[in-house]
């Protein structure tokens, strides 16, 4: 953690809607004139498309047939550490893009699939924003979570997670039902190893919970919209928190714990900013104070 070079972290497992979150961000960043360096955790996976199918048939041939992103051996953990504790000291470090459709590839100029070439970090930049899978990872080599000063988790509930991923993955990414389903099993033995410890890290969860039956997941035609769904939101430390301002604020919510808040899933962006921006502010107030 650090005063100087403040980072944060929104990590949620692939179909969670990190990405959805970082665009709430970047609304604030925006409207706060905050200069942020944005880190993808897709950036830090070991292999690209092509690796990674080799890497799992190699895996495969071992008898290891859960092989994924969520573990560790796929991915870059020391070097995201490493990231992390650069920009804490220093304001510094390298990161790069990884390719997942035609937009990206027209706009970086590299095939799908592949990674751009390492980096510096922009200079002078007010904070880190990662998003991705391990943003709040701890193993016994590795500390990534106690490096940032604000960790997000965005955590549907399973059945909403896979929905999501489905869909995304057959619309914008070309795979079929069954390919997905495959992923889906593949990951699960690391989801639960290396995923959902994570959310006992963060300091801001938001959960999403549908209202409509999303029982079998892999028939959904559409994903749940947001006037379908509660979210819920459970702060690890809920002191400093005012939950009577944000109930006044956000229109139908209640408190369903003394740290958790329950609101429409209509209102999300909203207590969004109501909850982040006087964190974010925090941060970069604290930084400016002393540099």
């Amino acid at each position: 953690m650090s005063i100087k070079h403040p980072i944060i972290s929104v990590t949620g497992s692939s179909g969670a809607g990190t990405t959805s979150v970082k665009q709430t961000f970047d609304i604030i960043f925006r409207r706060e004139h905050v200069k942020a360096a944005f880190v993808q955790g897709d950036a830090f996976h070991r292999y690209d498309r092509c690796g990674m199918e080799k890497a799992m048939n190699a895996a495969a041939k071992r008898g290891n047939h859960n092989f994924s992103h969520f573990g560790v051996e796929a991915n870059l953990i020391e070097e995201l550490e490493t990231l992390f504790r650069s920009y804490s000291e220093g304001g510094k470090g390298v990161y790069r893009h990884y390719i997942h459709d035609e937009a990206e590839a027209r706009a970086f100029g590299s095939p799908i699939g592949s990674f751009t070439p390492w980096e510096e970090i922009a200079p002078d930049t007010d904070l880190l924003l990662y998003e991705g899978l391990h943003g709040a990872i701890v193993t016994g080599d590795c500390n990534v979570a106690r490096h940032a000063d604000l960790k997000i988790g965005v955590v549907p509930v399973i059945n909403l997670e896979w929905i999501q991923k489905i869909q995304r993955d057959r619309g914008e990414r070309g795979y079929t039902t069954e390919e997905v389903t495959q992923s889906i099993l593949r990951r699960m033995p690391d989801y639960v190893q290396y995923i959902c410890p994570q959310f006992t890290q963060t300091d801001i969860n938001f959960q999403r919970i549908p209202t409509v039956d999303t029982s079998n997941p892999f028939i959904a035609r559409w994903i749940p919209t947001p006037d379908e769904s509660m979210v819920i939101i459970r702060f690890k430390e809920p002191r400093g928190i005012d939950f009577a301002y944000l109930l006044s604020m956000i229109q139908d919510s209640f408190m369903s714990r003394a740290n958790s808040i329950v609101i429409p899933g209509s209102k999300l962006d909203l207590a969004m900013q109501l909850i982040l921006t006087p964190l974010i502010l925090q941060l970069v107030e604290r930084r400016r104070r002393v540099i």
